[in-house]
């Protein structure tokens, strides 16, 4: 089953992917599609306010926002880690839960990165929002780094995020029952 999509002017069909018994959902995956990170970036900077540097979680939303950082000529970007590494220091780190995940996750900063957010316009851009936890744990630890969120982007908005006025995004898409229709057609 996949649900097709135009997303920044290109075509894609997206595979659904099972969540649980009664939900699936549309499975957005950037890495390895170079044009489309192309393409999406570029609409997203088109709608971005102005920033002094950007941040994403690990992993999807890295090939995203590394394109987005070249096109805008950012000479760094900033990446919320799934583990703390050897070389951080100072680490700030927050709890989020993800609907693709099916256990509690953290998010780590390292220190050197909160102390260069700072007092900056921080630009927070994910690939999908769908219930906004890892959202809100960006945002928690831009708040603790002492930033200032400039905006908050992704290329698709899912489910319920898609009524979100904070958000911008590019396009939005249904979550879907076992059957693979939309839940909030049937």
């Amino acid at each position: 089953m996949t649900y097709p999509i135009k997303v920044a002017g290109l075509d894609r069909a997206l595979p659904l992917c099972r969540v649980n018994d009664d939900l699936y959902i549309g499975a957005f995956i950037l890495f390895g599609d170079a044009p489309l990170t192309v393409a999406c970036a570029e609409a997203l900077l088109a709608r971005a306010p102005s920033y002094d540097y950007l941040i994403t979680a690990e992993a999807k939303g890295i090939p995203l926002a590394h394109e987005m950082a070249r096109q805008h000529g950012d000479a760094f970007y900033l990446i919320a880690r799934k583990h703390p590494k050897l070389y951080m220091t100072s680490v700030f780190e927050t709890a989020v839960r993800s609907i693709t995940t099916d256990a509690d996750q953290h998010l780590y900063l390292d220190g050197a990165d909160a102390e260069r957010m700072k007092g900056k316009k921080i630009l927070i851009v994910d690939d999908v929002v769908s219930t906004g936890e890892s959202l809100r744990a960006i945002e928690t630890l831009v708040e603790k780094a002492g930033g200032i969120i400039a905006g908050k982007l992704c290329v698709i908005a899912e489910g319920d995020a898609r009524s979100r006025k904070d958000i911008v995004y590019l396009t939005g898409i249904p979550l879907f029952g076992p059957d693979g229709k939309p839940k909030d057609e049937a």
